[in-house]
C-alpha cells in the first residue's frame, strides 16, 4: 500500500518537475545558445524553438515566419479560452468536491479512476485540515481563472499578436491538470459518509491574505497596460506597444508574471507549505513565467531606447 502510494506521488510530482525542467531549459538555450547559420539545418531549429517559445509582441524577435509556420498561428486573444476552460472545468471539480465533503457523496467514477491512478488511496491523521485546505486551494484556484476570464473580456486590449498552436493546445490542458493535481492531494473518496469538519488554520488565513494581495497587484498591472491602449474616457485609441509605469512595473518588466508566481506560491502555503506535488506546480510557474518575461524585458529593451535600466525581468532584485 506504502510503496503504491509512494509510487502514485511521484508520477504527479514527477510530471510538473518534468515540465518545470523543459522551460527551464528553453531559459537557458534562449540564453547561452549561439546564433545559427544562415541557410542551414540549424536556422530551421532556432526559428521552430523561437516560435514555439515567444507569442504576442515577443515574435516580432524571431524574425520573418515561414509560411508553413504562420499557417499554425492563432490569435493571442484565444487566451480567453484557457480561462472558459478553467472556470468550466475547475467549477465542476469545486462543486464535487463540495459534494463530497459536505453531503457525503461519491465522486463520479471517471474522476475517481483518475485520482486513484494520481492520487492518494489511503487517509493520515490529519484529514479534515488537509480537505479543507484542497476544498480552499480549488475555490482560490477558480475565483483566479473567474478575474481572469472577467479582464480578458473587460479589460484587457488584445493587438493582432499571436501564439502557436501548440502553446494554446498547451493551455487548455494545462488548466485541466492543475485543477486535476490539487484534488488529487486528498483521498476524496474513503470518507464514508462522514461530512467535513472545517479546521481554519494559521496557514490558510497567510496563504488567503496573499492571494488577495498578489491578485489585486496582478489586475492593477494589467489595468495599466490595457490603459496605454485608452483615452481617458476607456475607448481604445492604439494598438501600438508603449513603457508602462506605475504600481511593480517600476521595478520589473513583467510585474503580472511575477504576481502570478505569488498566487501559486500563496496556493502553496494554503495548502499547508508541505505540499511537495504543488511545489513542483510553483517550480513550473516560475519558469513558465520566467522565460515569457525574459521576452518581454528584451523587446522592451530592443525598442525603447530610454527604458529604464534599472528594472529586472521577473523577479525584484534577483531576476
Amino acid at each position: 500500500m506504502l510503496a503504491a502510494l509512494a509510487a502514485a506521488w511521484s508520477l504527479l510530482a514527477a510530471a510538473w518537475c518534468l515540465l518545470a525542467a523543459a522551460f527551464l531549459a528553453a531559459l537557458l538555450l534562449l540564453r547561452r545558445a549561439p546564433a545559427p547559420r544562415p541557410g542551414g539545418a540549424g536556422l530551421v531549429i532556432s526559428g521552430l524553438f523561437q516560435d514555439l517559445i515567444r507569442y504576442g509582441k515577443t515574435k516580432r524577435g524571431c524574425g520573418q515566419l515561414p509560411g508553413w509556420l504562420r499557417l499554425l498561428q492563432v490569435p493571442k486573444r484565444w487566451f480567453t479560452h484557457f480561462y472558459v476552460v478553467s472556470v468550466l472545468w475547475n467549477g465542476f471539480l469545486l462543486i464535487c468536491l463540495f459534494r463530497v465533503e459536505f453531503l457525503g457523496e461519491s465522486l463520479p467514477s471517471w474522476i475517481q479512476d483518475m485520482h486513484h491512478a494520481l492520487g492518494r488511496d489511503s487517509q493520515s491523521k490529519d484529514m479534515d485540515s488537509e480537505h479543507f485546505s484542497a476544498l480552499l486551494v480549488l475555490l482560490l484556484l477558480w475565483l483566479h481563472s473567474c478575474r481572469r476570464l472577467a479582464e480578458c473580456l473587460w479589460t484587457s486590449v488584445f493587438s493582432s499578436g499571436v501564439i502557436h498552436i501548440v502553446q494554446y493546445c498547451f493551455g487548455l490542458g494545462y488548466y485541466i491538470a492543475v485543477g486535476s493535481t490539487v484534488l488529487c492531494q486528498v483521498p476524496t473518496n474513503v470518507r464514508n459518509g462522514k461530512k467535513l469538519s472545517v479546521q481554519i488554520c494559521w496557514y490558510h488565513i497567510i496563504g488567503v491574505m496573499m492571494y488577495i494581495w498578489a491578485s489585486l497587484h496582478q489586475h492593477r498591472c494589467l489595468a495599466i497596460l490595457a490603459n496605454l491602449r485608452k483615452s481617458r474616457s476607456g475607448k481604445v485609441v492604439s494598438l501600438s506597444h508603449s513603457v508602462p509605469f506605475g504600481d511593480w512595473f517600476e521595478s520589473v518588466s513583467c510585474p503580472h508574471y511575477f504576481a502570478e508566481l505569488l498566487i501559486y506560491v500563496s496556493m502553496a502555503i494554503t495548502l499547508g507549505i508541505h505540499n511537495v506535488t504543488w511545489w513542483c506546480v510553483v517550480m513550473y510557474v516560475l519558469f513558465n513565467q520566467a522565460l515569457a518575461a525574459v521576452l518581454c524585458h528584451e523587446f522592451y529593451q530592443k525598442n525603447f531606447s530610454s527604458y529604464p535600466k534599472h528594472r529586472k525581468a521577473f523577479i525584484p532584485l534577483v531576476f
